[in-house]
C-alpha cells in the first residue's frame, strides 16, 4: 500500500510494481469505481482501460458499471464510454479485479461480487480508507483525483497515452477539482493536467460536453434549487433541496445533479453548503457537502454513514429532506463555530 503520491517514493514505486506485476500474470482483467460514477470513477477506469488493452491486446479487458444505470450523459463522449457493462451481468472470475476511485467495497456495489471471484485485487484510490481490501494498493489522500494516480502509473510503466486516454484522465481531474476552483487544485494537478494536455487531451471539449451541454430542463431546476437557497450561522452555511417530483417535472434524471451543490457554494460569505435531493427510493435523501475554507465536512457525511474529503463529501439519508436538513445543519453550525441552537427547518 502507498500513501504518497507528490513524488516517486520507493514505497510507491512497489506499489506500482506490484500492481503491474498482477496486470502481466493476469488474462483477463475487471476495472471498476464506485457506484452513482461520477467523472473522476468514470475517466479513470477508461483512461487505465484503453491504456491496458492497448498495450496487452491479447489480455481481456472488462470495464464494469457498478449498477445498472446508464453512463451519465455528460460523460458519454469519453472513448470507451460504450465499452462498460453492468457488473451484475458478468459472470466470470477475473484473474485481476482492479478498483478505482473507491475506498470501501461496499460502493462497488454489484461490482463487489466481481471482485469477490476474482484471483486478484488492486485498488487506485485517492479517499482515506478504513481498512484496505486489495492484494495491492496505491492509495494517496492528497492527489487531487484519482485520475492523477492513473496518469503517474501509466508514465512510470512507459505506457504512452493517445490523445483519448488523456482526455478521460482530465476529465477526471477536471471534475474532481470543480474546474480547478476547489481546495485541492494543488501544483501537482496542475503539472499533471500539462502533462495530459500535451499528450493530446482536450480540455475544451471536456468543458464543452460536461458544462457546456446542460439540458434546458436541468437549467430550469437549477434555477430552482437557486431559488430556495438559506443560510444560517449568520451566513456561514447555505443549503437548498430538490423532491424526487421536482426532477421527475424537469425530466431531470438524478445523475444530472451532481453539479447543483456548486450552486449553493457560490453564495458569498458561506463556508461550508449542502445540497440534498430525494431520490427515487421512497423516503430517502442524497446529501452532497462541501468547504470553500479549510473547515472539514467529511465529519459530517460520516455521522450519516457516508464520507468523502476534506472539501468534498456525500452521505444517503433514510428519512425525509426537512429531516436531513434538522439533523444536518446543527452539525455544519457547530463546524462554523456558531451555535446551533433554535436551528429548526420547516419547508
Amino acid at each position: 500500500m502507498s500513501s504518497c503520491c507528490r513524488q516517486r517514493t520507493p514505497e510507491l514505486e512497489s506499489a506500482y510494481r506490484r500492481i503491474l506485476d498482477l496486470v502481466e500474470d493476469a488474462s483477463s482483467i475487471a476495472i471498476s469505481g464506485h457506484t452513482s460514477p461520477d467523472g473522476d470513477a468514470l475517466g479513470s477506469v477508461l483512461g487505465l482501460g484503453l491504456a491496458l488493452s492497448a498495450r496487452y491486446p491479447h489480455k481481456e479487458v472488462t470495464f464494469l458499471l457498478a449498477d445498472r444505470a446508464p453512463v451519465p450523459r455528460i460523460y458519454q463522449f469519453m472513448e470507451g464510454a460504450d465499452r462498460f457493462v453492468p457488473a451484475a451481468d458478468v459472470s466470470g472470475d477475473p484473474d485481476l479485479f482492479i478498483s478505482v476511485d473507491c475506498p470501501v467495497t461496499e460502493r462497488l456495489a454489484d461490482s463487489a461480487q466481481v471482485l469477490a471471484r476474482a484471483r486478484t485485487v488492486a485498488c487506485f484510490d485517492h479517499h482515506p480508507a478504513r481498512e484496505e481490501f486489495a492484494d495491492a494498493t496505491v492509495r494517496c489522500v492528497n492527489a487531487a483525483a484519482t485520475a492523477v494516480l492513473i496518469e503517474d502509473f501509466l508514465n512510470w510503466a512507459g505506457i504512452e497515452l493517445t490523445g483519448e486516454i488523456a482526455t478521460c484522465l482530465l476529465c477526471g481531474l477536471v471534475t474532481d477539482t470543480g474546474r480547478f476552483q476547489y481546495q485541492n487544485a494543488d501544483p501537482a494537478a496542475f503539472a499533471c493536467a500539462a502533462r495530459l494536455v500535451d499528450a493530446g487531451a482536450e480540455p475544451s471539449r471536456i468543458s464543452l460536453e460536461v458544462y457546456q451541454s446542460q439540458r434546458l430542463g436541468y437549467l430550469k431546476l437549477e434555477s430552482l434549487v437557486m431559488s430556495r437557497i438559506h443560510t444560517v450561522a449568520d451566513g456561514k452555511v447555505a443549503y437548498s433541496y430538490a423532491y424526487a417530483s421536482d426532477l421527475t417535472g424537469y425530466g431531470v434524471t438524478s445523475d444530472e445533479c451532481d453539479g447543483l451543490v456548486d450552486v449553493v457554494r457560490a453564495v458569498r460569505g458561506v463556508e461550508v453548503c449542502l445540497f440534498v435531493k430525494e431520490t427515487e427510493c421512497c423516503h430517502r435523501v442524497r446529501g452532497n457537502l462541501r468547504s470553500k475554507c479549510d473547515l472539514d465536512v467529511s465529519g459530517v457525511a460520516a455521522a450519516f454513514g457516508g464520507g468523502g474529503h476534506v472539501a468534498a463529501a456525500g452521505f444517503t439519508y433514510e428519512g425525509s429532506i426537512v429531516e436531513t436538513l434538522n439533523d444536518a445543519l446543527p452539525m455544519l453550525c457547530e463546524l462554523v463555530g456558531v451555535d446551533a441552537e433554535g436551528i429548526h427547518v420547516e419547508l
